[in-house]
């Protein structure tokens, strides 16, 4: 099927032509045949790289040009960002929305396409954004995901609440693993796609004794190392002018397997400098400069703990053919485009809590293996798993090669995971009586697989019971309410359990304390949590010792309670020593996490913060301002004492501390000193833009008639540093 011939915009049509696409694959030439650019529902299952983001694309597209507006909702900030860039054009206006859980960001309805994660397409239609029912398309990326513990709930919820707002609304939901798709299809009333179809050939096979073994034959690797096959796995793809994709099962594996390569690879290219300095410049920590060493060689890392900006440079070099090698988690394999002649599979068991190493799933493998294979760059892809013995071979094919993606169900029928969203439902005028309620999870994927909803029922019976009695909701006869207590939590997008703990501790106390709020935040359920290990113990009883006033929660008796406590009593002493300004390095050596890990906690616990000086604003208003000052100070790493410099626009943490250090502990003291003392400190783009705001802000004082702070002409010789 041509572009040509295609009911897609002509602008679209050239724009592929100049990327020299002609022609569709045969997959979206089924879409096509099947409706897709006519408004009718889609489940597209089919490999990765096989086109389904041009599939989502065209019909994008075509329903602007109808006057319509879309939504494209995937798992991941990183992702959305990605595809924000990818969708970003002249024609059309794209928007994206990822953070700020409490705003209903009506700008975002001006834009024909808005790229949203599906946590935040939830807040959205719970605080009522307006555009959300002028959407008569939503595309859902990596729709499997529904089938997961953690945000399987959440991603059913939006759907339904889609649906329900507007029926007509044209569904198309994209994957490249789903066992029983049928299923899912079903609920959707779409039409199914399946293909097995791939624009680059996929050879799947398992390594032993220095071989590739496939169902049609072996072939011969070159043995250069005699203790890591992986290794040897991975230069034989470079010596072919090949990329590799390395995946195993920790960080630690990851790092040390990038050395492994880099000191085998010993690439000199310039150009791989240049990355590397990129890198070595914000490193702070002995990851950031171990990445840029291997980065200098040709080898890479990927995971969790890298900071946003060393992976972006770690993925643009991959990208570029400059990077010959990434070892990662399987983080790299959840959705993110970055495919490679080979990947190996080196590590297929994970270490689950409590469980000890287990196989990973079926689909998991898939969705690494898909990553094989570079689309008009590579004849052909591999994916290669790593058995450990000659008997090995065979089950590994069985088990991953030869194996269906597992089936994908719902997860909604969990108690816990219906708190939130029975709440939302009342408060966002979904339900307002149980009947109502009952009729809404009716609409879900739990009930269209089961045929019956007594389990769900019952989850959500549990859930009103604690909705009413942390009172969040009202029942009076029939009719089902919000409180205001209950609204604002809808709202604040937070679990009605952590809203219920954190007003509980609220209320009790009588004197503040940072500390205190922050332990009480780190025992909610919506804060991730560090792993305790037997030799942190010592320390955390010390600072129990130490704090004993200043903490709000006490040490549990029975065994299971104390490991929570502990592991949130860690986390807490994570956060604080940020907000005492302890640097990257510090924090990253002493608790053994990567910047990722301490962005991520930020990012957490700043939203919590945020969302605790809410409800105490109307609940214990004698905190509200404290807590609201320390959710500046959390955002920024800093100590209180610097919050008058950290209000002024473009001074961070680093920068208030310098002013700070030399007499200038607030604007006035700023003013005192003048310009020419913040440019030697600052530099003269963020002094002149300081003194800008402290001008502004004089001049617009009630009663004021400030003369302008002028800056002098050529008066000093630092004006020229």
């Amino acid at each position: 099927m041509l572009i040509q011939d295609l009911a897609i915009p002509t602008n679209l049509k050239q724009r592929y032509t100049e990327a020299g696409i002609s022609e569709l694959y045969p997959p979206q030439a089924e879409c096509v045949d099947k409706g897709i650019l006519e408004g009718k529902n889609m489940l597209v299952a089919i490999p990765t790289a096989s086109g389904k983001t041009l599939i989502a694309e065209m019909a994008m597209h075509h329903t602007i040009t109808n006057g319509g507006k879309c939504l494209y909702i995937v798992p991941l900030k990183a992702l959305a960002n990605e595809k924000f860039e990818e969708f970003c054009n002249k024609e059309i206006r794209v928007g994206i929305a990822t953070g700020d859980f409490d705003r209903r960001d009506d700008m975002l309805g001006k834009n024909d396409i808005i790229v949203a994660t599906s946590e935040k397409v939830d807040s959205l239609l719970r605080n009522n954004a307006k555009w959300i029912s002028d959407i008569t398309l939503v595309v859902i990326d990596e729709i499997h995901l529904i089938d997961s513990q953690g945000r399987g709930p959440t991603l059913e919820m939006v759907i339904a609440k889609m649906l329900f707002r507007n029926p007509s609304m044209q569904v198309i939901g994209l994957s490249a693993t789903i066992g029983n798709p049928d299923k899912l299809a079903g609920w959707l009333n779409a039409e199914l796609v399946i293909s097995a179809w791939r624009p680059v050939d996929l050879r799947q096979g398992v390594f032993f004794n220095n071989r590739i073994h496939f169902r049609g034959g072996t072939r011969a690797v070159k043995e250069i190392s005699k203790n890591y096959d992986d290794l040897n796995l991975c230069l034989d793809t470079i010596s072919e002018r090949g990329q590799c994709l390395v995946f195993v099962s920790s960080r630690r594996n990851a790092e040390a397997f990038a050395k492994r390569a880099a000191a085998a690879i010993k690439s000199e290219d310039p150009a791989l400098a240049v990355y590397a300095e990129r890198i070595q410049k914000n490193a702070e920590t002995e990851m950031g400069k171990t990445l840029a060493a291997c980065v200098a060689k040709g080898s890479a890392f990927h995971h969790a703990g890298l900071g946003r900006p060393e992976r972006s440079i770690v993925e643009e070099g991959f990208r570029k053919g400059l990077i010959k090698c990434i070892s990662s988690t399987p983080t790299l394999a959840a959705g993110l485009n970055l495919p490679a002649r080979r990947v190996i599979i080196r590590d297929y068991h994970r270490f689950a809590a409590g469980e000890g190493m287990q196989p990973i799933p079926v689909s998991e493998y898939h969705q690494m293996a898909g990553r094989a294979g570079r689309p008009h760059l590579d004849p052909y892809g591999e994916a290669v798993l790593i058995a450990k013995d000659e008997g090995q071979v065979e089950e590994l094919f069985e088990w991953y090669i030869d194996a269906p993606p597992e089936e994908v169900h719902s997860k909604i029928a969990e108690p816990t995971a219906l708190y939130t969203h029975v709440l939302s439902l009342i408060s966002s005028g979904f339900a307002k009586n149980r009947n109502e309620l009952t009729s809404f999870m009716n609409r879900t994927f739990y009930v269209h697989e089961h045929r019956q909803g007594r389990l769900i029922q019952q989850a959500v019976n549990a859930a009103l019971v604690f909705l009413v009695n942390s009172e969040m909701v009202v029942e009076f006869g029939d009719h089902l309410g919000p409180t205001e207590f209950g609204a604002l939590v809808s709202r604040l997008y937070i679990d009605p359990r952590s809203a219920a703990m954190i007003i509980s501790v609220l209320r009790e106390k009588e004197i503040y304390s940072d500390l205190g709020l922050l332990q009480v935040i780190c025992s909610t359920p919506d804060m991730p949590k560090l792993y305790v290990r037997n030799s942190d113990i010592a320390a955390l009883s010390r600072m129990m010792d130490t704090h004993t006033e200043d903490l709000w929660l006490s040490l549990p008796g029975d065994d299971e309670s104390t490991e929570a406590f502990y592991r949130a009593l860690k986390t807490a002493m994570l956060l604080s020593d940020w907000t005492n300004e302890l640097s990257d390095t510090k924090i990253c050596e002493r608790y053994s996490v990567g910047p990722g890990d301490i962005y991520g906690m930020v990012e957490s616990v700043t939203w919590l913060l945020h969302a605790s000086a809410e409800l105490a604003r109307i609940f214990v208003s004698a905190f509200h301002f404290k807590v609201r000052e320390y959710e500046i100070c959390m955002k920024n790493g800093a100590r209180r004492e610097l919050l008058p410099l950290l209000r002024l626009r473009g001074v961070g943490r680093v920068r208030a501390r310098r002013l700070f250090n030399n007499r200038m502990k607030t604007p006035d003291e700023i003013l005192e000193h003048g310009i020419d003392e913040v440019i030697k400190l600052l530099g003269l783009g963020v002094a002149e833009q300081i003194f800008d705001q402290l001008q502004r802000k004089k001049r617009d004082a009630p009663g004021s008639e400030a003369q302008p702070i002028s800056s002098p002409g050529q008066s000093t010789l630092n004006r020229f540093g």
